[in-house]
């Protein structure tokens, strides 16, 4: 097929929220009030627990849910936690925190080493071969899901020193952050906590913290980046492009998905109930008629 321009539209979406900083910069509590503004609903919002029971520390804010989530940090254990958590209906997820997919027992660093190690001639670059997919996967999960999802993830701690009422005296500071390099393109909006819970913006696709450096998160936070996120366009295609993909499937043999990629539908999803009806009962009487083409003399088989 040949290539074709679209005009640029922001769509309606779900955010990708990440949270990072060393222990004690108040992460989890961050991404509680951050949900709630999400979703405004205690009930909606999920939180997967891999610090040691931490999750439940903020009972008090609400009747969130929480899925305790220990080792093996297998990505594909993550990944059946983001679906259950789906399944029983939750609005927001928060993953607290994707380290351990990393780093942790049975992470993906673990689980290299092993994979290293089994092979008749180890040799560390090919055994990634084996965890990389995986890790893939991991990501690929948040990214596709239907839920907002908010992360957490520790920063390597250090010590520098500040200022305090002339004297200089040493402060938690979090720098790099522990998981695979590259997870934060995934973003819309990344928080860097410090130790006294305010925060620095270091990647911001809705351009509305830009100054706000040095402020607190709260579930105000939360309700701007949802009144952002509900103010793109409706997903939907025009009845125009729905007549041409139903043309399409109509006199080609194209794939199906070729054919929603080429109009840049990602999903019927994004049709109403009735075109995606039509779009399926177009592709079963095409179907159908290939069939029928292929017996002898074009006899319907009774």
């Amino acid at each position: 097929m040949a290539m074709v321009l679209h005009q640029a539209s922001r769509k309606k979406a779900k955010l990708r929220i990440g949270l990072a900083g060393p222990s004690g910069s108040g992460k989890t509590y961050s991404a509680l009030l951050l949900a709630y503004g999400l979703c405004g609903d205690w009930s909606k919002i999920a939180l997967i627990d891999t610090e040691n029971g931490s999750g439940d520390l903020y009972s008090n804010l609400g009747e969130y849910q929480v899925l305790t989530l220990q080792e093996p940090f297998d990505p594909r254990r993550y990944i059946e936690a983001i679906k259950t958590c789906e399944n029983a209906g939750a609005e927001v997820i928060i993953i607290d925190s994707i380290t351990h997919e990393w780093n942790g027992p049975g992470g993906c660093l673990e689980m290299h080493d092993k994979a290293t190690k089994a092979m008749r001639n180890p040799n560390s670059y090919m055994a990634w071969n084996q965890i990389t997919p995986l890790h893939d996967q991991f990501i690929q999960s948040i990214i596709q899901s239907r839920c907002h999802i908010i992360t957490t993830v520790r920063s390597k701690t250090e010590y520098i020193l500040v200022d305090y009422n002339g004297r200089q005296r040493p402060q938690k500071a979090g720098m790099g952050q522990v998981t695979r390099d590259g997870f934060e393109y995934e973003l819309t909006v990344s928080f860097d906590l410090n130790q006294d819970h305010t925060v620095i913006v270091s990647k911001d696709r809705t351009e509305m913290f830009s100054e706000y450096n040095g402020e607190s998160i709260s579930i105000k936070t939360g309700e701007m980046l949802l009144e952002w996120a509900n103010s793109g366009a409706d997903d939907k295609i025009d009845k125009d492009t729905v007549y041409k993909i139903e043309a399409e499937i109509e006199r080609t043999d194209t794939k199906l998905g070729d054919i929603l990629e080429h109009y840049n539908v990602t999903s019927l999803k994004q049709l109403n109930t009735q075109q995606a009806q039509n779009c399926l009962a177009l592709l079963n009487k095409k179907t159908t008629m290939n069939k029928i083409e292929q017996l002898p003399n074009g006899e319907i088989a009774h």
